[in-house]
């Protein structure tokens, strides 16, 4: 019995080594060490056949030749299931950074979202949304604006010029000029849109970003209906308090002028790079609308005056958001932008 465990050992060991297939193996089992009818099963009947004193050596052998056999079935079972599960794993990979499949949801871009807001705040207000093009002739970017070509207030734009005379807007404030023109008083406005200087860039100023322009003209407008209305403005772009604050300021277009600043939300006015370290950010110059440009838009000054302010909304957003870099706005990364959805 000796000599036949070896044998079945051996031969056992080696068809398992061999086996291609799940199902030859498990036919290999049934036959060698299954529970019944199995060579090994055999073979453990023929125990009681021994001498008492060769059961013990015999039934020994017996437990090692069925431990080694299902270790190698175990063994080669567990090749068998790796190699299926890999087989299953490449079939159902799936790269969980790409994007979901089917359509994906859409978002405003941030500038748009606040100038959506504006412009619902000032039609609630009675004011008319204008537009106007993104290409100029210099009379109305400059010269209707109270700023002829000698005039020292054109070096603090440094302007995109084009051939014929024309230039990429440096302002939204020409579409003022169109409105005046062709709506007359009394008028109140805005001008939301994008806008071109040939600025050096860095985090907080970009060569292309979006202002929006507003103007009021009718009888007898005084600082006080600016002010109101600037506080309007604040109110529904914060949604709270912000601290603020008017100093004079020189613009051609308007007299007297207003610098109205308000103090930064992204480092509380302690100083950061975006409002160069003075805890400040200069957001919205205006005044009362120079009697020159009421003239050059058609319009009597005599009678007629109002306000006009302007707003960079690309810096807005910066402070809404607390974006500490313009160039996020400008650089179409969709990872920045879904955020915003």
């Amino acid at each position: 019995m000796e000599q036949q465990l070896a044998e079945l050992k051996a031969s056992a060991l080696a068809r398992i080594a061999a086996v291609s297939t799940p199902d030859e193996l498990e036919a290999i089992r049934i036959e060698v060490a299954g529970r019944k009818g199995s060579a090994l099963a055999e073979l453990g009947k023929g125990m009681g056949k021994l001498p008492a004193e060769e059961k013990v050596k015999v039934g020994k052998l017996l437990n090692e030749t069925k431990t080694a056999v299902e270790s190698a079935l175990d063994a080669r079972k567990a090749v068998f299931e790796e190699a299926a599960l890999n087989v299953r794993l490449e079939s159902e990979w799936l790269d969980i950074t790409l994007p979901a499949p089917g359509i994906r949801p859409g978002a405003l871009h941030p500038v748009t979202i606040l100038q959506k807001e504006i412009e619902e705040l000032f039609t609630s207000m009675g004011f008319a949304v204008l537009s106007g093009p993104e290409v100029e002739t210099e009379f109305n970017n400059f010269d209707a604006l109270n700023i002829p070509a000698d005039h020292p207030a054109r070096d603090m734009q440094d302007t995109f010029w084009l051939e014929g005379g024309h230039l990429l807007r440096t302002h939204t404030s020409p579409v003022q000029v169109r409105g005046m023109k062709r709506l007359g008083p009394p008028l109140r406005m805005i001008a939301p849109g994008r806008v071109f200087r040939n600025e050096e860039v860095d985090p907080s100023h970009e060569h292309t970003f979006y202002q929006l322009e507003g103007m009021m003209i009718d009888r007898e407008v005084s600082v006080a209906h600016l002010i109101y209305y600037m506080k309007m403005l604040l109110q529904g772009i914060f949604k709270r308090e912000v601290t603020v604050r008017l100093r004079p300021g020189y613009f051609p277009f308007v007299e007297p002028g207003f610098e109205l600043d308000i103090q930064c939300l992204l480092c509380g006015g302690k100083g950061c790079p975006v409002c160069k370290q003075s805890g400040w950010v200069e957001l919205l110059p205006c005044g009362l609308v120079h009697p020159n440009v009421l003239r050059l838009g058609g319009i009597d000054p005599e009678q007629w005056n109002g306000f006009a302010f302007g707003l960079g909304l690309t810096r807005l957003a910066m402070m809404r958001y607390a974006i500490d870099d313009i160039r996020h706005l400008q650089g179409g990364d969709v990872r920045f932008l879904q955020q915003f959805a």
